[in-house]
């Protein structure tokens, strides 16, 4: 006869609820979904037409943190997956109390000239940097050029640059006819207005052209700002001294990390924004058109990191770098890289998709 002495004890494993089951796999996926958005890839959609025709009203992207580096978070208190609010209503989905030093990771790439970039509004107040609104524009010059703008062609270093293929400019068109949505959609025009002496359109110099070729168009006039004729809304909002516009400006150096430049009565006002907001200096102001650091007045600035210059494909119709200056670094989100949707906002039920843009690179 076999006796049983001692038997190990077996417990019987502990079973989930459905709700249980279903929370862990929603915190999973949040989780995982919040590591794969800040590091990876994010999805963004194009709202305005500033960078028309390269990217439309209605185009999804997928922008990649890789090229650059993803930034490590400077807001920590934040609702995962939303930016500046919660999901359908006004209010914030962060908290501002906790804000740390933000670091960027090793990338694959640095900014480059002509890409395509997504950043932080740089003079948006009333968020931290990390949570300013999201813009993209085209990085027309990078940290430690020199950026000219003549009659509306750019110069880097002296040189002509290469005009995107598909950028546009503002023309006024003169004619007896009046002109419908059909027209202009016909000819690949999205972005015009009437004016009391006919029709304001934004489009390429190409389109110009052919519309100029047309028998019902008495005139199509560029929209152009004489050199020398400063206007106040252009940086750095001084036109008296400057005299630069949206179609004429500098020559003016993009601060590169580790380069330093005379602070002057010239210069000063180019650089004193960068100094006082981005550079994360303390104890730092301008009087009576002097620099103060730490209360000594100072005639040179070493910069502590890179900045850029920014400009939309939509030349006459984009808020960009010639409006309120440099994108420092630290801004830089990432690379736009290609556009997995394209939804036309004005288009019928058949034509809603251009279904041409889908999965296209972006240039």
């Amino acid at each position: 006869m076999r006796l049983k002495f001692w038997k190990k004890k077996t417990e019987a494993p502990i079973k989930k609820s459905a709700a249980r089951e279903w929370a862990d796999a929603v915190m999973f996926a949040v989780v995982a979904a919040s590591i794969i958005r800040w590091a990876t890839f994010e999805a963004y959609a194009i709202p305005t037409s500033s960078m028309e025709k390269s990217l439309l009203v209605g185009d999804y992207l997928f922008v990649s943190k890789l090229h650059y580096g993803a930034r490590t978070p400077g807001t920590p208190l934040q609702v995962p997956l939303t930016h500046q609010t919660i999901w359908g209503t006004e209010i914030p989905s962060y908290l501002d109390a906790l804000q740390l030093p933000s670091f960027r990771l090793p990338g694959f790439s640095e900014v480059k000239r002509n890409d395509a970039v997504v950043f932080n509004y740089p003079v948006e107040d009333g968020h931290p940097d990390d949570l300013k609104t999201y813009y993209i524009k085209r990085a027309i010059g990078i940290a430690g050029d020199y950026i000219n703008i003549r009659s509306g062609q750019v110069y880097i270093n002296g040189k002509v640059v290469e005009n995107p293929e598909q950028r546009q400019f503002s023309y006024h068109i003169s004619t007896d006819r009046v002109l419908n949505e059909k027209f202009f959609r016909s000819h690949n025009i999205t972005d015009y207005y009437r004016t009391p002496t006919g029709y304001e359109v934004h489009t390429s110099p190409g389109k110009a052209a052919q519309l100029a070729a047309l028998d019902i168009m008495k005139e199509v006039k560029l929209l152009q700002a004489g050199a020398g004729v400063g206007t106040a809304e252009v940086f750095p909002q001084v036109p008296g001294k400057y005299g630069w516009n949206k179609d004429n400006l500098g020559p003016l150096y993009i601060p590169k990390e580790g380069a330093t430049v005379d602070i002057n009565e010239q210069t000063l006002p180019l650089y004193e924004h960068v100094i006082l907001k981005y550079e994360h200096n303390e104890n730092t102001e301008v009087r009576d058109g002097k620099l103060y650091i730490d209360g000594k007045q100072v005639s040179h600035y070493t910069f502590k990191q890179n900045y850029y210059f920014m400009m939309g494909d939509n030349r006459h119709n984009s808020l960009d770098s010639r409006y309120w200056g440099f994108v420092p670094e630290d801004h830089v989100v990432g690379k736009a890289v290609f556009v997995w949707m394209s939804v036309d906002p004005n288009g019928d039920l058949l034509d809603k998709v251009r279904w041409s843009r889908v999965f296209s690179m972006v240039e």
